[in-house]
């Protein structure tokens, strides 16, 4: 019989905060996190305002001045996936197991969906520009070498990669067990969660860190998906220009940061008296096959990968549970705020559900956070686990104009207190990514 993995530990860096229990309360109240760019001068851009991480300290997470040394000259996507790594080892109680031998580094890996971090911007620009030879219209790339050779930084260039939070992470805790990192978009969180939770499964670890991490407010980040128009340009009302599901949604709203979650096996858990938060039970993982930017217009692609996680969870979607309720009590939307997407992940979800769709609340916190792109699947689903925690459920802000084609629950503006009813119990959360991606984990309260 395959082992059954829980969560016992999670910690996030957002745009609204990185204490797990105060962003939670700022996503329950609706609170927005878009504004102005500050990184970078946004003000001749399209879209000039994002969901930024400020008053980032790696300090706050790690406090150990010769532990945190190690670190600081990392990239900003490796330093939010350490700050929330961190966060969620301290709070696990892993680490003194460890250290008195009770427990193999070798059982515990690290599955992330990293993306690249920013660029050393102004060196690999001056390089561009002293090699530009007006006169031929070509790159001069001796001059181009010279330049950059004399500009450049290991340390800098190394640190934008996407494997290296990996090995940040690995160093800081210690972890010896199976490395990966995916990069499958914006469903990449997902996806890291989805195969941790196959690792242990099929028992080759005891316990796995999980989750993504990524930063894009630079210029190259931002420049590429203005240009593919898939971003708001809302710039008088930044605030409110991530609408999902909203009638005048115009693109989605760029954000940042990190999310990792600690699972283990049960035994695992339960041997070392663990505090469990919930049990991950079901992943569903496909491609459209269609094209690189556009979902398949039927929703096809994101209902096989609910269904299978519904599949492998033991859930029948169209059948009321004993209660009368459906199956599952709340659905986390990739819900970018994208025409395509929100209507598309609509169709789906109806394709999966049926006639119990309607009566599912659904909803997305990218309209408060912005999209933190691989790191999005990861935080998302720790508000599911929220959500079975406390018996609430977060909104969708800036949805006054509902699109007739996005007609499900979407759980408009004001979070809903879901305990009168029975509270949450079982969670889907989805990741769709560029390419065709299709993730989906489902998450429930832990049964022993």
């Amino acid at each position: 019989m395959p082992t059954r993995v829980v969560i016992t530990s999670m910690g996030w860096v957002t745009p609204l905060g990185e204490d797990l229990d105060a962003t939670w309360k700022r996503l329950l109240a609706g609170h927005s996190a878009v504004g102005p760019v500050t990184r970078f001068d946004a003000s001749t851009c399209a879209t000039n305002f994002a969901a930024e991480v400020r008053d980032f300290d790696l300090a706050n997470s790690i406090p150990d001045p010769r532990e945190r040394a190690r670190h600081t000259k990392a990239g900003l996507h490796t330093q939010f996936a350490l700050a929330a790594a961190a966060r969620a080892w301290a709070a696990s109680g892993l680490a003194p197991a460890l250290a008195a031998g009770h427990h193999d580094p070798r059982r515990i890996g690290v599955y992330m969906g990293c993306g690249e971090g920013p660029p050393d911007l102004n060196p690999f620009a001056r390089a561009n520009i002293v090699a530009w030879d007006a006169t031929n219209r070509r790159v001069d790339y001796t001059a181009w070498q010279r330049t950059a050779s004399a500009l450049m930084t290991a340390t800098a260039e190394v640190g934008q990669e996407p494997h290296v939070p990996l090995a940040h992470l690995a160093a800081l805790l210690g972890c010896r067990g199976p490395p990966f990192n995916c990069m499958t978009a914006c469903a990449a969180g997902t996806q890291a969660v989805g195969e941790a939770f196959e690792i242990i499964r099929r028992g080759d670890a005891d316990a796995m860190l999980a989750g993504g991490t990524h930063s894009m407010i630079h210029p190259l980040g931002m420049t590429g998906f203005m240009r593919l128009t898939a971003m708001s340009r809302r710039r008088d009302t930044p605030s409110t220009a991530s609408r999902p599901f909203d009638q005048t949604r115009d693109g989605f709203v760029m954000g940042e940061g990190a999310g990792v979650l600690i699972l283990e096996s049960l035994d695992h858990a339960l041997a070392r008296n663990a505090t469990i938060l919930a049990e991950l039970v079901g992943y569903g993982s496909t491609a459209d096959a269609f094209r690189i930017t556009d979902i398949q217009p039927d929703g096809r692609g994101g209902a096989s990968a609910m269904s299978l996680a519904l599949k492998q969870a033991g859930i029948n979607p169209r059948e009321p549970a004993p209660d009368g309720r459906p199956p599952i009590h709340y659905i986390s939307a990739h819900g970018t705020g994208t025409p395509e997407n929100d209507g598309i992940e609509t169709a789906a979800v109806k394709l999966v559900f049926g006639d119990l769709a309607p009566r599912i609340p659904f909803s997305s916190i990218k309209s408060m956070t912005g999209h933190l792109i691989q790191a999005a699947g990861a935080v998302e689903l720790m508000t599911c686990v929220l959500a079975i925690k406390t018996g609430w459920v977060p909104p969708t802000i800036n949805l006054v104009n509902p699109d007739p084609r996005c007609d499900l629950d979407y759980v408009p503006n004001k979070a809903r207190d879901m305990r009168p009813t029975g509270g949450v119990d079982a969670c889907l959360s989805n990741g769709f990514g560029f390419g065709g991606q299709n993730d989906c984990v489902c998450v429930r309260r832990f049964v022993a």
